[in-house]
């Protein structure tokens, strides 16, 4: 089965080998039809940890290395 790619702005990169990625998707409302913003943040593996807060990367599912850590980055490296 293939694993899923995302792509989101990182927003934190204080712990150490982790960042914080905000994953945003456009939805359409059910009652107003609208496109409105929905947001997601995913704890993400940063083996090199050189990735820079505000930085586009993209993500890839991977097996749980901690509590909320289940994404590597493979895209967006220094």
């Amino acid at each position: 089965m293939p694993k899923r790619i995302l792509q989101g702005v990182v927003v934190s990169n204080k712990a150490q080998n982790t960042v914080v990625v905000k994953v945003e998707r456009r939805v359409k409302h059910p009652l107003l039809d609208k496109i409105i913003r929905r947001s997601k943040k995913y704890h993400a593996h940063d083996e090199s940890n050189t990735i820079e807060v505000g930085k586009v990367v993209r993500i890839q599912e991977c097996r749980p290395i901690s509590k909320l850590k289940s994404w590597t980055v493979v895209s967006g490296e220094a």
